[in-house]
């Protein structure tokens, strides 16, 4: 018959680019970077980066921020990223070194050029806005 109907929903950012597994791999590859980061690793928990913790939060973030599952709000509520980070020093070598191993990660999806583009503009713009600091 062709055409959707009105029950069918749009397919999303999420969908188009893989899905759960797509940002499992973004995340895992996200983590291995950060877990070696003689900047960013000290500002996790160590049982946070061994058990996957910290990963699983920020793969349910982005999936739902995506159009995925709303795992992350059922689970943690409204994402608030600056008071969650509000607590760590965000200085621009923390955002440089995040972004370092977030565009590795984003580059090893292999995802064509404009749902790559999509993704790194806002990963970009979400580290940059969480700068709080300027002190070493």
């Amino acid at each position: 018959m062709g055409g959707r109907s009105a029950a069918t929903p749009e397919r999303t950012f999420y969908d188009e680019v893989g899905g759960h597994a797509t940002f499992e791999r973004l995340v895992a590859r996200f983590y291995e970077g950060v877990a070696a980061d003689d900047v960013l690793a000290p500002m996790y928990p160590a049982e946070d980066l061994a058990s996957g913790a910290a990963a699983e939060r920020l793969r349910m973030f982005l999936e739902q921020y995506w159009g995925g599952p709303t795992t992350y709000s059922e689970q943690r509520g409204h994402p608030r990223l600056r008071m969650r980070h509000a607590s760590f020093k965000v200085n621009p070598l923390a955002r440089d070194r995040w972004l370092t191993h977030m565009r590795a990660a984003v580059g090893s999806l292999a995802l064509p050029p404009a749902p790559e583009a999509l993704l790194w503009d806002y990963l970009e713009r979400a580290a940059h806005s969480l700068i709080n600091t300027f002190e070493d």
